[in-house]
């Protein structure tokens, strides 16, 4: 980042930057891999998921504790199989959500760089036009001055 105050329009215009959507530039980036982590990590955290998962562990559950015996495919009070399933699932959506989680935060960073490049842009295009403010009053009590002493 320069550190430089323009003190004309032509400067403002000369080292103008065109703003960016850090959105578009950030998602046209991604690969097929992190997009799917990205979906998972935006839809696990979700009552929706949580409501699917606790009616799958309800129905398990409840099924094989209280299915004629013969009917239940994973014994009571063990759930073995419900236990296994459920750890799997576990072990496979720690580390992709924790991949869409560094995603999103690259995201924010990226959007927060773009932020303060447009907040440096703004600073730089008020100060100018505050200067040119300034330098209007000074003509303008110029130009006071001078028709006061034509009178």
């Amino acid at each position: 980042m320069q550190n430089h105050n323009p003190k004309s329009l032509e400067e403002i215009k000369k080292f103008r930057k065109p703003l960016r959507n850090i959105n578009i530039e950030r998602k046209q980036k991604l690969k097929r891999l992190d997009k799917l982590a990205l979906w998972i990590t935006n839809h696990v955290g979700t009552m929706g998921f949580f409501i699917i998962i606790f009616i799958w562990t309800a129905l398990w559950l409840g099924w094989n504790a209280m299915a004629p015996p013969a009917m239940r495919f994973d014994p009571f009070p063990a759930f073995v199989l419900w236990l296994f399933l459920s750890n799997m699932i576990q072990i496979f959506l720690m580390p992709l959500i924790m991949i869409g989680q560094n995603l999103q935060s690259q995201h924010s960073e990226a959007r927060a760089e773009a932020d303060f490049d447009v907040n440096t842009k703004a600073e730089n295009e008020i100060e100018t036009i505050l200067m040119h403010l300034e330098n209007q009053n000074k003509l303008m009590l110029q130009i006071l001055q001078h028709i006061e002493k034509a009178k």
